[in-house]
Formats: structure tokens, sequence, C-alpha cells
């Protein structure tokens, strides 16, 4: 029940026979400040085949290669970040559950004994006199009605950080996925560039050979020499780079998966394996980024914000508070429940803000200047999923092309390092064509091998932009948040299980 801003005396009596109306102002979403479409041209290409968007593909669906999604179900049952998010969502559940509690009275129930004893002067008798009052009971103190809504306002705006907590957690699991399958992509390209360095070196430490026999016999001159001293050392210094790159990669990986990468992944996969799906729906409308889970929990946060501008109108209004007990008292425990014996009180305050300083408009002031933050970094969110869906997809509009060029330069330069060979051997060329295109064809292999990372990693941006990620098939519930050393990564959707008081 919402209550006006403006009471009319009807409306306040009526307020406070139901006691439960709130003061939060009416919500109206707001409109997203990006096209409704993705962006067109020759950058982006055609749209993508296929009913279904990102978002509704389950990681182990788009994740091809089974290494791969070895390596992304570790993560999600050990990576500490997002350990540290499914906590949070039971932190903020919790203290929900706290600022709900202020709705009810809080009732206890007390016993109690008490001895005093006088002097004999005092009482004036031969002995001392002890007394002794018996007493039980039970009472609620300092509760509030909340006529205008001002503890369920700041109860809803629990909830919705409740709420904000799992989304963040849901695109914290996003970009695990996203990070854990580009980290495994970086490794593979490292090794394929080792690798390429290690045959790369072979060669041109045989070149080098060769070309020092030949400045022994006199047919090359110390300058060819030297040339090819340099390629042998450019591939030492790269075979060490590559080296270190490998090793930090696996660090890197490691890092995400929360334990050691797994001695047994297969060798043999590398970049042209199929690591994930190739054709990926993004859909036509950008609508899908409400969806995301990072603006879906940036419009939860504006919500509480929403809802802490009822509270703050509720401090303009009077407040109600009750305090009451009743028990039963004697002299001895076997007349503690005879008639006569039993006492309450009960005793209702109310307050009505007159003079506070300006403070409850300040505060008021304070908190519609927060929603407009919220808003301002709602859209914000907003904005910057579509820059990031736009820039997915114009790599992957021209990613295509350039690979093609790049492979068709680079069989170019193997078949020009091929010929320049043949004609060392025949004696029509000197080697220093021929050490020239096997360091073109050596940095046009390095080019090849970069670009297929980069395409893959682009494919598995726009799934993470896109929301993809979240869906898997199988999940494990959160255990208590006591046991933080076992809590799998994966929580609940909560937003299911809370309801508003």
């Amino acid at each position: 029940m919402r209550c006006p801003t403006s009471l009319r005396p009807g409306v306040l009596a009526l307020a406070t026979l139901l006691g439960g109306c709130t003061l939060i102002p009416d919500y109206d979403r707001p409109t997203p400040p990006v096209p409704a479409q993705w962006p067109q041209g020759a950058a982006y290409g055609a749209p993508q085949p296929g009913e279904s968007t990102a978002d509704s593909i389950g990681w182990e669906d788009f994740f091809l290669d089974p290494g791969l999604r070895r390596l992304v179900l570790i993560a999600l049952e050990n990576n500490r970040d997002l350990r540290v998010a499914a906590l949070n969502v039971q932190a903020a559940d919790a203290q929900y559950r706290v600022q709900r509690g202020d709705l009810f009275p809080q009732i206890a129930a007390t016993a109690d004994l008490e001895s005093q004893q006088t002097s004999a002067s005092v009482a004036r008798t031969p002995n001392p006199q002890t007394i002794r009052t018996w007493s039980v009971g039970g009472s609620f103190s300092t509760w509030e009605i909340d006529l205008f809504g001002r503890i369920r306002s700041l109860t809803t705006a629990a909830q919705e950080t409740v709420f904000a907590n799992a989304e963040n957690q849901r695109a914290t699991q996003i970009s695990l996925v996203a990070e854990v399958a580009n980290a495994y992509i970086a490794l593979l390209a490292d090794r394929q560039l080792l690798a390429l360095t290690r045959q790369t070196l072979a060669s041109q430490e045989e070149s080098y050979r060769l070309t020092q026999a030949a400045t022994l016999g006199g047919t090359d001159t110390a300058l060819t020499l030297r040339q090819a001293e340099t390629s042998v050392e450019t591939a030492r210094v790269n075979l060490a780079l590559y080296t270190r790159e490998v090793a930090q990669a696996e660090n890197a990986l490691a890092l995400l998966l929360g334990q050691p990468v797994p001695a047994d992944l297969p060798d043999s996969t590398t970049l042209d394996t199929p690591l994930v799906m190739t054709q990926l729906p993004a859909g036509l409308s950008s609508e899908v980024l409400l969806r995301r889970p990072d603006i879906v929990a940036a419009e939860h946060n504006l919500l509480s914000a929403n809802a802490n501008i009822g509270a703050a109108r509720a401090a303009f209004f009077p407040s109600i508070t009750l305090t009451s007990s009743y028990g039963s008292s004697a002299a001895s425990l076997a007349q503690l429940f005879k008639p006569g014996s039993g006492s309450w009180s009960f005793s209702p305050q109310i307050t009505l803000p007159i003079f506070t300083g300006g403070i409850n408009q300040a505060t008021l002031d304070y908190e519609k200047i927060q929603k407009s933050v919220e808003v301002a970094t709602y859209e914000k969110a907003i904005q910057s999923g579509f820059r990031e869906v736009s820039d997915a997809l114009a790599a992957r509009g021209t990613y295509g092309n350039q690979l093609a060029a790049q492979q068709r330069l680079t069989d170019a330069y193997a078949d020009s390092y091929r010929l320049a060979q043949l004609r060392f051997r025949s004696g029509v060329d000197n080697y220093l064509t021929t050490l020239d295109s096997q360091r073109e064809l050596y940095a046009a292999q390095q080019a090849l091998i970069t670009l297929k990372q980069e395409q893959l990693e682009n494919q598995v941006t726009l799934y993470k932009v896109l929301g993809g990620g979240w869906q898997q098939a199988s999940t494990t519930p959160v255990s208590s948040a006591s046991n933080a050393s076992t809590t799998p990564a994966i929580a609940p959707n909560l937003g299911t299980n809370l309801v508003h008081p």
C-alpha cells in the first residue's frame, strides 16, 4: 500500500487504522540511453542466425573443448572471488532479515528473584528481616507502529540490496568463465609461439652453421655470418621470452582456478582445435542488455535508493511507539500465580516532528540526490554494455577477413623462403636473401598465431558482454557461510526466496 506525499485528515485516520502504507515514490524504469538496434555497417558484417541469444546459451554448450569445460568447472568450484561474491549475497540477506525484524515487536520473557535484608535496628525487630519478591512476565519495548512505512521502506531498500548482490554474483561468474577461457587461450597461444620459436631457432642454427662454413671457405662474407648470427640470437631471445610467458600464463590460470593447472590436460589442444561456438547469435535488439546481471544489479541499486526516499519522507510524519509488559509477582514462589498477583503496564508514545533544524529535509534531499546518482549509474552501465557489445561485434565482423589475409601472407612468405633456399642451393643468390625470407616468415607466423588468439578471445568476450555464461548443466547449492573454506562458488538466486513484507 502506498500513501501520497500529502495526506488529508481522513486518509491519515485510515492510515492509522490500517497501519502499513509507504511513501516510496512510484518507480519508472529509465529509458535506455542507447539505440534500439546494434550498429550496422561494413565492420559488423551480417547478423548471425539463431533464434536464441547468447545469454540463453549455457557455458557447457558454448565451450566445445572438454579440457576447457573442465577448467571452467574447477574455477566455479574453487575461485575465491566467486566465493566472496556468494558470501556477500548471504551477508546482504542476513542484513535484510535484521532490518525486516524491526517490523515486529521483540517480545522477551523475564523471571526475577529479588532478596533484601533489613537490619534489626531499622526494622525494630529482634532479628533482621529478609524480604523476597518473585516475579515472572513478558514484555516488548519501543516497538514502532509503521504507519507511514518508514521501516517497510528501509526493509525494501535492504531487500533490493540483496537482489543487487545476487546479480553481482552472477556477473562475477560470467566474468570468471570468460577469464578462464581467455587465460587458457593465451596459454595455448604462448605454447604455440614457444614451439614455433624452438623450430625456428633450430632452423636458424643450422643456417648459421652453413654460413659459418661458407665464410671459412671464402664464399660468404663476415657480414653474412653476422646477419645469420643476429637471427639466431633473436630467436634465442624469443625462446626465453615465450618460456617465461608460458609459465606466467599457467600461473594466471592457476589463480583463476584456485588450484594448480591439471597436469593431464591434452597436449594436442591448439588454437586450431574447436574451442568455442563460432556462430554466436547476438540478437537484433539491444534490449538484451537489460538482462545482463551487472545492469540488473545497477537497477536494483536504483530501486534501493528509491525506497530510501520513502523512509526519508516518513520522517516528516508522526511516529508511534509502544512499550508494554505483563507479569506476576509475589512474596513466595507458591503465591506467584495466585489471583491478585498479576501486574501490567502499557505505555504508548507519539512523536510529532515540529522543529528538526532542517535535518529531515536535508536527509530527503540527500536520498533524492542518491537516486539521481543511481539513475546515472544505471544509464552509464547500459551505455558501457552497448559499447562493449558493439566493439565485440565489430571485431567479429573483421577478424575473419584479417585472419584470412594473414594466412595468405604467411603462405606467401613460406613460399618465398622455399624459393630463396632453392636459389641459394643453386648458386643463383647469396644467403642474405634466404635469411631475410626466414625472418619474414617467422614474423608472419607469430602474427598469425596472435591473430588466432585475438579472434578466439573476442568470441569469448562477445559471449560475456551479451550476458552468457551463467547457465550451466548442474549447480551446487551454497552451504552455510560459516563453512567458508568449502563454500561452493555458486549461490541460488535469493530473489526467488525473498518476499516483500
